[in-house]
């Protein structure tokens, strides 16, 4: 399979599809609540996630969006990526975030994005080996936070899988 820097464009090395982004947003509203309050919508899967959400209901007292929501949409994309990814390679795993640190560069006033492209091939490899060999591992994810084509915002944070 051929990687660019980044993730596969499509499917795994073991042949199973990555989610549709219907499928993936149907997941996230039905066991994140969270998700479905902030009216998320998954725009893309294959070479990297970006998720979506409109201002109204993540706005703040200042008519512009509430940081939680926004760090809540950074954690989104690099949970997302991370799960569609283990599911894509057959792995059976919970995912969760272990830390997270986001820089607001500036205000949010209209629909907001987050985008995951992932991590090198290198790094993918050594995380599902480790994950094989030890029934856990850990990623560092960096998530781009943009609102009408300028980047307000980053993310970085590191999820763990524990195989189930």
């Amino acid at each position: 399979m051929s990687w660019s820097r980044r993730s596969p464009s499509s499917g795994s090395s073991d042949g199973m599809p990555l989610q549709s982004p219907a499928e993936l947003e149907e997941y996230l509203r039905a066991h994140i609540p969270l998700a479905a309050a902030m009216d998320v919508s998954v725009e893309q899967v294959q070479n990297e996630i970006v998720l979506q959400a409109p201002l109204e209901p993540n706005l703040n007292h200042r008519e512009t969006a509430f940081g939680g929501s926004v760090a809540a949409m950074a954690i989104l994309a690099g949970w997302s990526w991370t799960h569609t990814r283990l599911r894509a390679h057959g792995r059976d795993a919970h995912c969760v975030i272990q830390t997270s640190e986001v820089q607001y560069d500036r205000p949010i006033a209209s629909t907001f994005r987050t985008r995951c492209d992932g991590v090198t091939e290198d790094e993918w490899g050594r995380f599902l080996r480790t994950l094989d060999r030890r029934g856990k591992a850990r990623l560092r994810l960096e998530v781009t936070i943009e609102c009408e084509g300028t980047i307000a915002g980053s993310f970085a944070g590191a999820f763990v899988a524990l195989a189930r």
